[in-house]
């Protein structure tokens, strides 16, 4: 799958031209991918599924999140609570369903933010190479050296627990591994025909990684992003449960799990279906980051 420069004939395509053969080229090969894996379909559907129900969360509800009603604290799933209630007689149910709000944005833009500047960085050190590569790639090492949940626990401890300062820590923790993986295939692009055409017919260095590197690079730095969000999710929810999490009464899955957590045994359900929640979707990326890896790249389907 290449995008490669032609020697004009005729009328030049616009830009606009490029940008929808890059996005063309991108999607065609994702199509490609879905289909070489069927469970990649599982994945994405399951996923699709549950952020529907996260967006529909205000319609299908049936309770008020916040809603308390001390008379039915901590009761049992029955046919009015079909997951319980909490310590404040509060619906389970729907703090699980705005609780995917909160945990499914806070990961997608974590995770889009890193794609996009991991990406960058990566392209940037891959295609320029030498001190710009040692340099860039050494201060990516660095952040690496951090297990991501111990990185995104000292800045929002340094930062405080809020929505926007979760997605800059987890993000930050992103940001090394998208740029990893955008630098390898961006330095085996750079050394093709099509790109040595394009310096000879004088294309600027932004042309030529933008409109004809990057939709070479695109599928596996989505497989990367897919991946990524489960660990995001995973680490949102872990942020939550030690208390760094978005501050109560906002219902976040890791929350909930932390409120559930001390009496367990009595209120298994409290900590019980937030981490099913959690279980499904991050299951459900896998199995599409997975099958998408495999299509990518079937080398790595061999050696499993």
């Amino acid at each position: 799958m290449t995008t490669q420069p032609t020697a004009a004939t005729g009328q030049r395509p616009s830009r606009m031209t490029y940008y929808r053969l890059a996005i063309a080229t991108v999607l065609s090969g994702l199509f490609n991918a879905f289909n070489a894996n069927k469970t990649s379909w599982v994945g994405l559907a399951v996923f699709l599924i549950v952020a529907l129900l996260a967006i529909l969360a205000p319609v299908i509800a049936p309770y008020d999140p916040l809603q308390q009603n001390i008379l039915f604290r901590l009761k049992p799933p029955s046919e009015a609570h079909w997951f319980g209630t909490d310590y404040y007689g509060r619906d389970t149910l729907s703090r699980i369903l705005w609780g995917a709000r909160i945990s499914l944005t806070i990961g997608l833009l974590a995770i889009g933010s890193a794609m996009i500047i991991g990406t960058l960085i990566g392209m940037v050190a891959g295609y320029f190479g030498g001190r710009t590569d040692l340099l860039v790639m050494q201060v990516m090492d660095v952040l690496l050296a951090f297990p991501s949940l111990i990185l995104g626990l000292i800045v929002v401890a340094m930062l405080g627990p809020s929505v926007a300062n979760l997605v800059i820590a987890i993000a930050l923790t992103a940001i090394p591994p998208f740029a990893r993986i955008a630098r390898a295939p961006t330095i085996a692009v750079k050394n093709r025909e099509f790109i040595e055409a394009g310096h000879a017919l004088g294309y600027s260095h932004m042309r030529l990684m933008f409109r004809h590197i990057l939709p070479n690079i695109a599928p596996e730095v989505l497989v990367m992003g897919s991946l990524w969000l489960a660990t995001a999710i995973r680490v949102e929810a872990s942020l939550a449960f030690i208390g760094l999490g978005v501050n109560p009464p906002t219902a976040t899955w890791g929350g909930m799990i932390r409120e559930g957590f001390e009496n367990i045994l009595d209120s298994f359900w409290l900590a019980l279906f937030p981490s099913l929640a959690i279980l499904v979707v991050v299951f459900s990326l896998n199995l599409l980051g997975d099958g998408l890896r495999d299509a990518v790249d079937p080398r790595l389907k061999g050696e499993q």
